[in-house]
């Protein structure tokens, strides 16, 4: 009996790895849908797991559940004639072949505003980090006994107010972060795709001129074609030699290798990373670098963020599968705003 109630429910297909409260929504929601998992690594391709999955007829599946590290590829959505839905954990959809979706009229919907404000405590925390070189003190401090750490062993860091802060994407993590700097004393700057009315912050409409005007620049825009290394050399040496760069968005907002090379030449002054251009794998040289922090592209969990997302999940699919309107659904007319929270 539990077996034919299970089969009566909502098919949702789970991708990848496991996504951020899986495995509370498992253990919770179980009764509303029924989950089918295919995890990475398996020896199985998807087409060969849903031909051998004796309940899964893949025009049954209506819904896909994944995770930020597992791409929503078009031959994924291929194998899937039915498919209305892909929810996902993030709040980026750069992992999602986003045109086969409009082609195919399937809805894609985010994690919204679920964890914009960690994401935004944590860009404070590494401009904070890097400007005052917190870390850097810490592993000099760590090296030597506490009785022989004397103040000729400092290492000076640079006063937080006062500082010209340029925030590349004002959506809500911007927005936040904007708020939280402001506290500080920060002067706050922004550049977006359009100027938005209801905000105070001065408007720069050209990336270089922020970068002029500006002590840090804070990277918090989705990923696109448009904002694909926005942040590359030129930007970086308007920047200057004392400036920082922290990324909160996506890893390939920055032309890495150029930054790697500014950061070990002396062009910008520091960096605070939570994302990568090649995740998983991350530059040798940063690790090095006493003027660099780094973060394991964990900005947004928290205990409460992902009771948080969980939350957001089930209500976007409860919604789907009731044909109401999407909860958090992208945020412009072209499915993905170039310049909103990643």
């Amino acid at each position: 009996m539990a077996e034919q109630e299970q089969n009566c429910l909502p098919q949702v297909l789970v991708l990848g790895t496991p996504p951020p409260g899986f495995s509370i929504l498992r253990s919770q929601y179980s009764h509303k849908f029924h989950f089918l998992s295919f995890f990475k690594p398996s020896e199985l391709s998807l087409h060969q797991f849903l031909a051998s999955h004796h309940r899964c007829d893949p025009s049954s599946i209506l819904a896909i559940l994944c995770g930020a590290q597992d791409p929503v590829a078009g031959e994924v959505l291929r194998l899937l004639p039915s498919l209305g839905v892909v929810v996902t954990t993030s709040a980026g959809t750069n992992h999602i072949d986003l045109a086969e979706c409009r082609r195919r009229g399937i809805l894609v919907a985010g994690a919204g505003g679920a964890y914009s404000e960690d994401v935004a405590d944590v860009a404070v925390g590494l401009l904070i980090d890097v400007f005052r070189k917190i870390s850097a003190a810490n592993r000099c401090f760590l090296m030597k006994s506490r009785m022989q750490f004397t103040p000729g062993d400092l290492l000076l860091g640079s006063k937080v107010g006062g500082k010209r802060v340029g925030i590349i994407g004002l959506g809500s993590i911007g927005l936040k972060t904007a708020k939280r700097l402001e506290a500080f004393g920060c002067i706050i700057t922004y550049h977006s795709r359009n100027r938005k009315p209801s905000i105070p912050y001065p408007f720069y409409p050209n990336i270089l001129d922020l970068a002029l005007a500006s002590d840090a620049l804070v990277l918090c825009c989705a990923l696109n074609e448009q904002t694909k290394h926005i942040v590359n050399k030129e930007v970086m040496v308007a920047l200057g030699k004392e400036g920082i760069i922290v990324n909160v968005g996506r890893g390939g907002l920055i032309d890495e290798e150029e930054m790697v090379k500014c950061l070990v030449g002396g062009e910008i002054g520091g960096a605070g990373l939570d994302v990568y251009e090649n995740e998983p794998l991350v530059p040798q040289e940063l690790f090095d670098l006493d003027n660099v922090v780094l973060y394991p592209h964990s900005a947004a969990f928290t205990s409460e963020s992902i009771v948080g997302v969980v939350e957001v999940v089930v209500q976007n699919l409860e919604a789907f599968f009731s044909n109401k309107s999407l909860v958090t659904p992208p945020t412009d007319r072209g499915m993905c705003s170039a310049f909103s929270s990643s």
